[in-house]
């Protein structure tokens, strides 16, 4: 939760320097709803058909949901409605002109959606293979959602689910995928497109709990964003394992306790320390299911002035040893039942950072080594995939100076910084059972970083 003083002084200096004032962001709580409202479902054929039946409380077989999420649905917008989402269901196009119908309805409700709104598209990848006119329309919805993104206030928030070609709008990750793109979970997710690769995964016996009966590591688990990344875990249902160095050993034994899980004091750079992982999940907790790759360290220097000892330890701590991890886990024997892997990247692994060069080469490299590694679990029904945040309020930012803190904070579509819980949300979701169809992918938590990517 954000601290009040802080986000007072935050308000006035916003102020000062300029800056629109940011809208409060809605975060998940208990017997929250999913969506606070009516979802208006756009578009045309058997693919809207089926989102509006999941959405609303007609039966969807297909989906395993019964009698459907409950919401109230509406097909065609109604005059000076609100509406608390918008979900524009676009797979079926074939030319750019077919855009007009869907997207100008949905721009029509834009200005009268509620207070943290969500817009979301259901759309094919653009390949190679198609036609013309075909992959110039699918291009096309990927730019206007994060065009509407740009645009967007309020807390609003603007997203897409991409398709690959022959994954049904009922597979486990485009269901699951909309739900969390709906809810409050993803508030710091924006302008983003979320590619659906396979219909692979399962939906959870419960929405609540869909972790329920795995178990799951966190490295870097004793404070800040692994912290956060371990409660949300065990709030999903995981039995959780919270790793860090001995040095902070008082408090990972806090955090393990908080989620009455246990706790292991590791060097990840030590060269059985995957095998001690396993050791331990398997001798605890008698099996070990999803592992998270949070561990990471900082040694900024302009890359003209880096030393060495920088370099190496960056690249030591922050990819070095998540591959290392990695390969002991995959060589057991005893990481197949629907693993999954999900590592911390950063938006400067995608643009880059003055003074961090080696930050970048590892945060980039994660997000080349999930990219390579999700074939090799596919097997076993597993996944790896990095969630890149972008600037999220942590003990770390909170000691850079403040007027540079507050125009990080503006570099965002949501004019704010991000939280340690939005990380583990996108995490919770990755680990996900529901989620078992999105292989090697980078989630940005960033709320649309507008510079460099």
């Amino acid at each position: 939760m954000a601290n009040p003083i802080t986000a007072t002084l935050s308000a006035k200096l916003s102020g000062l320097l300029g800056f629109s004032p940011a809208v409060p962001l809605r975060r998940w709580a208990p017997d929250q709803p999913l969506v606070d409202g009516t979802v208006l479902v756009l578009g045309t054929g058997a693919d809207a058909d089926a989102v509006a039946a999941l959405l609303s409380g007609a039966a969807s077989s297909e989906t395993g949901e019964g009698p459907g999420w409950g919401l109230e649905v509406h097909r065609h917008p109604a005059p000076d409605r609100r509406y608390a989402a918008v979900v524009a269901v676009l797979t079926g196009l074939e030319h750019p002109d077919e855009l007009h119908a869907p997207l100008l309805a949905a721009a029509s409700t834009l200005k009268g959606l509620g207070r943290g709104g969500r817009v979301v598209t259901l759309s094919r990848a653009a390949t190679s293979d198609d036609a013309p006119a075909v992959a110039a329309a699918r291009q096309g919805v990927d730019a206007v959602v994060r065009t509407i993104a740009k645009e967007s206030r309020g807390g609003t928030t603007a997203n897409g689910l991409v398709l690959a070609e022959g994954v049904p709008v009922t597979a486990p990750s485009v269901v699951g995928g909309l739900r969390f793109l709906l809810s409050t979970r993803s508030a710091f997710v924006h302008g983003q497109l979320l590619a659906v690769d396979t219909a692979a995964g399962a939906l959870p016996a419960d929405w609540e709990k869909p972790l329920t009966g795995r178990v799951a590591v966190v490295t870097g688990a004793a404070r800040g964003i692994g912290a956060s990344i371990a409660r949300t875990l065990a709030r999903d249902g995981a039995t959780v394992v919270a790793v860090d160095v001995p040095t902070a050993g008082e408090q990972l034994t806090g955090v393990a306790n908080a989620v009455r899980g246990t706790a292991l004091q590791l060097d990840i750079t030590a060269p059985d320390a995957g095998a001690r992982i396993l050791e331990h999940a398997l001798a605890r907790h008698g099996r070990l299911d999803v592992v998270v790759h949070n561990a990471g360290i900082t040694r900024d220097k302009l890359f003209a002035n880096m030393t060495e000892a920088q370099w190496d330890a960056v690249i030591a701590v922050n990819i070095a040893a998540q591959l290392r991890i990695n390969e002991a886990l995959l060589t057991s024997g005893d990481f197949t039942d629907a693993p999954r892997i999900v590592s911390i990247s950063s938006t400067t692994g995608l643009a880059g950072n003055r003074g961090q060069a080696n930050y970048a080469a590892t945060k980039g490299g994660v997000i080349g080594m999930v990219r390579a590694t999700a074939p090799l679990l596919e097997a076993f029904g597993g996944t790896a995939n990095a969630v890149a945040p972008g600037f999220i309020e942590t003990e770390m930012t909170a000691k850079m100076p403040a007027v540079t803190r507050q125009v990080a904070r503006q570099l965002n579509s949501l004019q704010q910084g991000g939280l340690p819980v939005d990380v583990a949300e996108a995490v919770a979701f990755l680990s996900s059972p529901q989620a078992g169809g999105i292989l090697g992918r980078t989630l940005r938590v960033c709320g649309q970083n507008v510079v460099g990517a």
